[in-house]
């Protein structure tokens, strides 16, 4: 359920994680009652009705614990998050949030490595400096490229690009078709970012996969020509008007609907927009991954979960219980998998098993996941170690809007350096 982030919208700036108590409250018996506070976020797939009751399932499994559902304002759940903190009501358990930005502040309380090991596919899929926050129940491709099989055979395509030459030459034959080429939604920072974040994950992760950890380290920076050249694609694209008229201006939620309308070719999104395609004519999408110079495939791949638990929470057994018996409740799958795009990572498990019914693009787009390949952390939305640090977000999601109609690449990553340094100090 990672794309929750859209997950990710800019992290507010200067909050601090002050100390505090949960907003958890017991009758003080170990087996007694206890009332939870659980921190979610709402979506057009992920309703207040999924919400709703697949906490009173979870209720179920877990008898004697309520939970009073707390919504997130917006799609940041990080910073609603530091807000409550500094509040004093940092919620016992929280849905989707980067367990970075909270563990360095000694905030969540990592998961039995047994029971992990035990439940998951990838066990340390999400981990963070060995232990796991958030259960990896599931992963998404952040972003694939989704296309309308019917826009491009009308120009002509008869196949998906394979190299980034071949994909600016679909871009030109789609445009002089009198079709704009791709769906951006640019008036939402996380989605402006979509394209850059395929391009870095492909051109830089894809050749370095260790990059991020580098950049920790101080041996690699933005700056550099690699990273330049990387970011410089997306320019190209701008710059020939491969995106819709007005792009900065389209939000999100229309980027969706302009997309599976057919107004646009392609759609650079995160693999959660499977959820979104149309059941009546589902198959005309399809779907690749950003191409590379070369070729080769590579997958940007981010290992989601279900919920961290407070490390503050005042009945962390009985929020562990919950936690659990959440994360691994079939129903909350089929949900997350028919309406969220979420690939399923349980042990033991098919397609079959959750009872589902997916699209042939999901089907497709699922064997990115099953097939062995080589899959990079997806630049910026990584909840291990390789997450990006707390604030950096917003940062990127600036610059991906201002390189929209700015030449200045070698500026904006600069600023991107400093707004690393400046966070990791």
């Amino acid at each position: 359920m990672r794309h929750s982030r859209p997950l990710a919208a800019c992290l507010a700036v200067g909050l601090t994680l002050l100390t505090g108590c949960s907003a958890a409250s017991s009758d003080g018996a170990k087996g007694g009652s206890a009332s939870l506070t659980y921190l979610t976020f709402e979506t057009p797939s992920l309703t207040a009705s999924f919400w709703d009751a697949s906490i009173a399932n979870a209720e179920k499994q877990a008898p004697g614990i309520t939970v009073k559902k707390l919504v997130a304002p917006s799609t940041d759940r990080d910073a609603y998050a530091k807000q409550l903190q500094a509040s004093g009501q940092f919620p016992d358990l929280l849905a989707s949030i980067t367990p970075s930005t909270f563990v360095q502040a000694g905030l969540l309380k990592p998961y039995d490595q047994s029971w992990v090991d035990a439940n998951f596919l990838l066990p340390q899929g999400n981990a963070y400096k060995g232990k796991v926050y958030i259960p990896p129940t599931n992963s998404q491709i952040i972003p694939m490229v989704f296309y309308n099989k019917t826009l491009f055979a009308k120009a002509g395509i008869s196949a998906p690009p394979k190299t980034w030459a071949d994909f600016l030459d679909v871009c030109g034959k789609l445009k002089a078709a009198g079709i704009t080429p791709i769906e951006l939604g640019g008036g939402d920072p996380f989605a402006a970012s979509m394209p850059l974040v395929g391009i870095l994950s492909a051109d830089v992760l894809g050749k370095d996969p260790n990059w991020l950890q580098k950049r920790y380290a101080g041996k690699v920076r933005f700056t550099d020509a690699n990273v330049q050249a990387a970011v410089g694609k997306y320019r190209t694209l701008a710059k020939h008007g491969y995106f819709e008229d007005g792009a900065l201006g389209v939000k999100y939620a229309d980027s969706i609907t302009n997309f599976t309308s057919g107004k646009t070719a392609m759609y650079m999104m995160g693999s959660w927009f499977l959820g979104a395609v149309p059941k009546d004519h589902a198959a005309d999408f399809g779907s690749f991954m950003t191409p590379t110079d070369d070729g080769s495939l590579v997958v940007p791949f981010a290992v989601g979960g279900s919920m961290a638990i407070s490390a503050k929470t005042a009945v962390p057994d009985k929020a562990t219980a919950f936690a659990q018996a959440w994360s691994l409740d079939p129903a909350n799958f089929k949900a997350l998998i028919e309406g969220d795009g979420a690939f399923p990572m349980l042990k033991g498990k098919t397609l079959a098993d959750y009872g589902v019914t997916v699209t042939q693009v999901f089907k497709d787009s699922y064997s990115y996941v099953t097939d062995q390949n080589k899959k990079v952390s997806a630049f910026g939305w990584a909840t291990n170690d390789d997450s990006m640090p707390s604030g950096l977000n917003g940062a990127f999601y600036a610059a991906s809007q201002a390189l929209f109609s700015s030449d200045d690449v070698a500026g904006q990553m600069a600023k991107l350096d400093s707004a690393w340094d400046a966070a990791t100090k």
